[in-house]
């Protein structure tokens, strides 16, 4: 007899939920995306401890029959696709048909049904098992409720994590969805608390806002961009408002939310020497395209995606997202003014909660950011905050780039002094500003050397009496001779001289004086740090670590007359707002604010 069997349904979908049903979130997004697919206007999503005991989702969609009520419990059963010519035009968040019969696999079922016309229908079923199947109300819509999750694989119960972070995901999870479909009413409530709640007036600015605040949402760009295969729009933070990860990046295409690493770099990327290291932005990027240019066939769970013409779509949502916030950025100022005119108080209750992050993969969602901002209760604490609600974004109507007015980024100031060494003070008509030194310096000499890297010129070069030698291992030395063509386009001319040494005769006379042997140094270990030998970013590595080992440093006392000079550069700088690391150069004090602190205005 042989060896090999088949195995009976009830064990493969035990073996599929083990990569569709990670944990309640897991649930929450498959139950919320056939409501979504099934057209709802209104879906309530009730937990209770995280989805732990129960998960209940109701919508208003259209409902199922008494036959497709129970066959939606089989195994690759879908409504979403006939053909395998279907497979490359999916439209609809699911598809694969494995959902329910994973789900059910491991948890207790009820669900009530009915497509508003005929009789209702009322099945339940325990471990897969069907264990009854009756007629139900006739209310159009369904109304699931999943119990005991993992009650019969106790092994899973033992990876989940606290209930606060296992709320984190579901909470994280219903924010995105909710920006993705802002004309799809949202409550979600926990333990008998709502904890989340949209109008679903198909106003994008207004869902932002309730779960970013509307402090943060009024610092954000619209934007809206296409080409011959993408249409992008959606809306970015100004530099001035980041976050410590990525997870404040929400991707969509075609409405469904993705974690794209590419994408994400080069949202990333758009801010480039705008933003402080490690330092991210808020952005809502919506990409729409014909379906055939992408395959979400990837992963059961459907967050990853695979897209044709990859590259031409990161480079459109970098120039987009840079351009406009070259054209807006302004030098930050350190108290806002108060809204002029009085608008009515309206109460909103939220929480905000503080999660221990579970995993360090830079695109899936950590468990911070829930609502406002980062938290700082427990789920079982509910705060409620009186705030003055404004129109949200009334300033940043989405418009073409084009049609964006071109601002003057920086100031005619006149030099006032100098402050510990470190800031010059300056005025103009409209206050004052303080400027951070080192990093005025820093941008100019960086725009400097990032000019003179991309052209080395053969006469710029000077010749050493002694040649500079540099000794690496074995290995080493065969990574560098691969990328000698990238070092001679940053100025780097290395010569081979034996089997693991290599010389530099000459230089760029242009390389800061006193550092040429710790530049050569740094760039070379950027090539060994990087599989990848990219020279757009070795000659960017080398002119940040040229212009920041050459600007002033803290502590250096200026002349008038030097920090006239320092900032009539800065002045005439591509970008002088930010230094290379994204830090700000400058800021403003208003002759208001000002005023204020000594009590001549109220």
């Amino acid at each position: 007899m042989g060896q090999i069997i088949v195995m009976d349904e009830l064990l493969s979908n035990k073996i599929a939920a083990g990569e569709v049903v990670e944990r309640p979130a897991s649930v929450v997004k498959e139950l919320v995306e056939n409501a979504i697919d099934a057209d709802s206007t209104s879906i309530e999503i009730t937990l209770e401890e995280a989805g732990l005991s129960k998960i209940q989702v109701t919508d208003n969609g259209k409902g199922m029959d008494a036959d497709d009520a129970l066959k939606s419990f089989s195994r690759h059963a879908t409504s979403k696709i006939t053909t395998e010519h279907d497979l490359f035009r999916i439209r609809s968040l699911g598809f694969r048909g494995e959902a329910l019969a994973s789900i059910a696999s491991v948890s207790k079922i009820s669900l009530w049904t009915s497509n508003g016309e005929n009789i209702g229908s009322k099945v339940e079923l325990e471990g897969g098992r069907v264990i009854s199947n009756t007629p139900g109300p006739i209310r159009r819509g369904t109304d699931i409720v999943v119990s005991q999750l993992f009650y019969n694989t106790p092994a899973r119960l033992k990876y989940l994590k606290t209930i606060q972070t296992e709320l984190g995901h579901s909470i994280d999870l219903i924010n995105r969805l909710a920006i993705s479909y802002p004309g799809i009413a949202f409550k979600l409530t926990h333990n008998q608390q709502t904890i989340m709640q949209t109008s679903g007036r198909g106003d994008l600015k207004q869902v932002l806002a309730a779960i970013y605040g509307i402090s943060n949402v009024k610092k954000m760009v619209a934007f809206d961009n296409d080409s011959s295969d993408f249409r992008i729009s959606g809306f970015a933070t100004l530099p001035e408002i980041t976050r410590a990860s990525k997870n404040y990046i929400t991707v969509l295409v075609n409405g469904r939310w993705v974690k794209h690493y590419g994408i994400n770099n080069a949202i990333v990327d758009s801010y480039h020497t705008l933003l402080p290291i490690g330092r991210y932005p808020i952005v809502v990027l919506n990409i729409e395209m014909d379906p055939i240019l992408t395959d979400v066939n990837v992963h059961p769970a459907k967050h990853q995606i695979r897209l044709s013409k990859e590259k031409e779509l990161m480079e459109l949502v970098r120039i987009t997202i840079r351009s406009i916030m070259h054209r807006v950025q302004k030098p930050p100022e350190i108290i806002e003014k108060p809204v002029e005119k009085k608008q009515p108080s309206v109460q909103f209750n939220f929480f905000k909660q503080t999660y221990e992050p579970v995993q360090k993969d830079p695109i899936t969602p950590a468990n911070d950011g829930v609502y406002f901002d980062q938290a700082h209760s427990s789920p079982e604490k509910q705060t409620s905050i009186i705030y003055e609600e404004v129109d949200p974004l009334t300033d940043f109507e989405v418009q073409p780039i084009e049609n964006i007015e071109e601002k003057k980024p920086f100031p005619d100031l006149h030099v006032v002094g100098q402050i510990h060494g470190t800031y010059i003070v300056a005025q103009s008509d409209d206050g004052f500003y303080l400027i951070d030194q080192h990093a005025a310096q820093e941008r100019v000499k960086y725009e400097f050397y990032k000019e003179k890297i991309g052209e080395v010129n053969a006469d710029e070069r000077q010749s050493l009496l002694l040649p500079l030698t540099f000794h690496y291992s074995l290995d080493e030395a065969y990574r560098i001779k691969e990328s000698l063509d990238e070092l001679i386009n940053v100025g780097i001319f290395l010569e081979e001289f034996g089997s693991s040494s290599f010389v530099v005769r000459d230089y760029p006379t242009w390389f800061p004086k006193g550092q040429e042997t710790k530049i050569i140094e740094g760039l070379i270990e950027q090539v060994l740090n990087n599989r990848k030998t990219d020279i757009k970013k070795l000659r960017e590595h080398a002119a940040i670590m040229m212009s920041c080992k050459l600007s002033i440093k803290a502590n250096h006392y200026l002349t008038m007359r030097d920090m006239e000079q320092l900032l009539e550069s800065l002045k005439n700088a591509k970008h002088p707002l930010t230094c290379p690391h994204g830090r700000p150069v400058i800021i403003h004090f208003s002759t208001y604010e000002v005023e204020k602190m000594f009590k001549r205005v109220m």
